[in-house]
C-alpha cells in the first residue's frame, strides 16, 4: 500500500535542502584534497572513500545491520522505560520527589565513564550495549513526558472528574494525548544521540562486530578511508532513525497532519 501523499510530501520535500548541503560538503571536501594535495592517509578524497565502501560493502552492510538492531532494541527499551517512569512519577508525587533528583544527578556522569563498569557487571555481548543505548534515550523521554503530563489544564481534569471519568479514562483521553508532542520531540533528539551510544557499546562490549567495531579496527590500522566509510554509514543510520521517528509520529498524531483522522486512530480514540 502506497504511503499517503501528505506523508510522502512530509518525508521527501524536506530532503531537497539536506541533499544540496551534502553535495556542497562533498564538493568542498574534494576540492580541498585536490588543491592542498592532502595525502590519502590524512584525508581520503570522496572518490577514494566511495571506492573503499564498494570494495568492503558486504562487511559494512553487516555492521550496519548489527548496529541498527542494537540501536533499535536499546531505543525501544529506553523510550518504554522512560515513559513508564514518567507516568509513575506523575501518578505518585512521593516517587517523583525521590527519583527526579537522582535522575538529574545521573546525567552528570558521562555514559562512556560507566561503559566499562557495565561490561564488568553484565559481561560482553548484547546486554551492556542495550543498556548504554537505553540510558541515552531514557532521561530525555522522562523529562519531556513528565512535562507533558504536568501541562494538562487543571480545569479540564476537574471537568472530566465531575462528569464521572475514571483515572484510566482521564489518562487515556486527557493526559496521554498531551504527552505526544513532547514525547516525539525527545525521540527525535535521542534518535541521533542513540547511534553514538550504540557505537560506545560496541567499543567496550562488542563480540559480534558492528559499525563501532569496524570503526575501531579501521582507526587502529590507520585506514582513513575505512574510517570515513564507517562514519558515512553511521550518519545514514542516524538519518534513517530520525525518519522512522517522524513516520511513527505521523501515525500516532494524525490530527497534526490532517483534519481527518486515520481509520485505525478513529477506532482507538472512540469512546467505549
Amino acid at each position: 500500500m502506497l504511503l499517503p501523499m501528505t506523508l510522502a510530501r512530509k518525508l521527501l520535500l524536506p530532503l531537497g535542502g539536506p541533499l544540496a548541503a551534502l553535495l556542497l560538503v562533498l564538493l568542498v571536501w574534494d576540492l580541498s584534497v585536490r588543491i592542498y594535495q592532502i595525502p590519502a592517509y590524512v584525508l581520503p578524497s570522496p572518490e577514494q572513500t566511495w571506492a573503499h565502501m564498494l570494495d568492503d560493502l558486504p562487511t559494512l552492510l553487516d555492521g550496519f545491520q548489527i548496529t541498527f538492531v542494537t540501536f533499535l532494541m536499546g531505543f525501544v527499551l529506553g523510550a518504554g522505560a522512560g515513559f513508564v517512569f514518567a507516568v509513575l512519577m506523575d501518578a505518585t508525587p512521593w516517587i517523583r520527589s525521590i527519583l527526579y533528583p537522582i535522575l538529574i544527578a545521573s546525567q552528570a556522569v558521562p555514559v562512556i565513564a560507566i561503559a566499562a563498569a557495565l561490561t564488568i557487571w553484565l559481561g560482553f555481548g548484547l546486554a551492556p550495549k542495550l543498556v548504554i543505548v537505553a540510558l541515552v534515550v531514557f532521561f530525555p523521554v522522562v523529562v519531556n513526558v513528565l512535562d507533558g503530563l504536568n501541562s494538562v489544564d487543571k480545569d479540564m481534569l476537574n471537568l472530566v472528574r465531575s462528569m464521572g471519568g475514571s483515572r484510566l479514562s482521564i489518562f487515556r483521553y486527557v493526559k496521554l494525548p498531551a504527552t505526544y508532542t513532547p514525547l516525539f520531540s525527545a525521540l527525535k533528539l535521542s534518535a541521533t544521540f542513540s547511534v553514538t551510544g550504540a557505537v560506545i557499546g560496541e567499543w567496550t562490549a562488542s563480540t559480534s562486530g558492528g559499525l563501532g567495531a569496524y570503526l575501531l579496527q579501521a582507526n587502529s590500522r590507520l585506514n582513513t578511508a575505512g574510517t570515513f566509510s564507517a562514519i558515512a554509514f553511521l550518519a545514514l543510520l542516524g538519518v534513517v532513525s530520525f525518519l522512522l521517528v517522524i513516520l511513527l509520529e505521523y501515525f500516532m498524531t494524525p490530527w497534526r497532519s490532517s483534519s481527518t483522522a486515520h481509520r485505525w486512530s478513529r477506532r482507538y480514540w472512540r469512546r467505549p
